[in-house]
């Protein structure tokens, strides 16, 4: 009973109120996916290694990402919808081409401006230099997108395939939670990399 209260909910908010219901459903659900990033990452620490804590700020920063992205998703699925759609008419079969379509779409165009949103955004709230930045782009985006290539597709065909349009963005974002614990920790990875660099060039000088 109360989770088909809390669907008919969020469906009243989608349809009244879209983007602002896809921005905070993305951005919590993104950020929760750092938590679990951060978490782990305290947990799988050796014993004669500081352990980090909990850094508030890399948490927001993925809200915001998640927030500002989701409204974007939304009008991609909805571009989708429309421009392959699955059948015709009720009666008719799925359309296994169109389906197979949508995830090409949306892995070869989508999924690479995605990882270059995330990795420029990041690098931007980080604060970093723009030759940080392009260093981020080169360490992280080729591995990543690779990654994306391997995991999302089955992912997104069962997405486009069985969730109605107002759900895809939850779906994908609730899938998303594993993957921006894959890129959280990416990312801090490279940070790590380059705040030791500067720490190295700080000493020589």
């Amino acid at each position: 009973m109360a989770t088909l209260t809390i669907a008919r909910a969020y469906q009243y908010a989608y349809h009244t109120y879209p983007n602002y219901t896809l921005a905070v459903t993305g951005g919590t659900l993104n950020a929760l996916g750092d938590i679990v990033a951060q978490i782990s990452q305290n947990i799988l620490v050796k014993d004669h290694e500081p352990r980090p804590g909990w850094d508030p700020a890399r948490t927001l920063r993925f809200f915001c990402l998640g927030s500002s992205m989701s409204p974007l998703l939304g009008r991609w699925n909805l571009f989708l919808e429309r421009r392959f759609p699955l059948r015709e008419w009720r009666i008719q079969p799925i359309s296994f081409r169109a389906l197979s379509k949508r995830v090409a779409a949306d892995q070869l165009i989508m999924a690479p401006i995605g990882l270059v949103m995330f990795i420029g955004s990041m690098g931007v709230m980080e604060c970093r230099s723009p030759r940080q930045i392009h260093e981020k782009y080169t360490d992280m985006f080729a591995p990543a997108l690779m990654t994306n290539w391997k995991v999302w597709p089955i992912a997104q065909m069962i997405n486009f395939r069985y969730m109605p349009l107002p759900y895809r963005i939850p779906f994908q974002s609730t899938c998303g939670v594993f993957w921006t614990l894959y890129l959280s920790m990416l990312n801090a990875k490279e940070d790590e990399r380059q705040d030791r660099e500067v720490a190295l060039q700080a000493t020589v000088r």
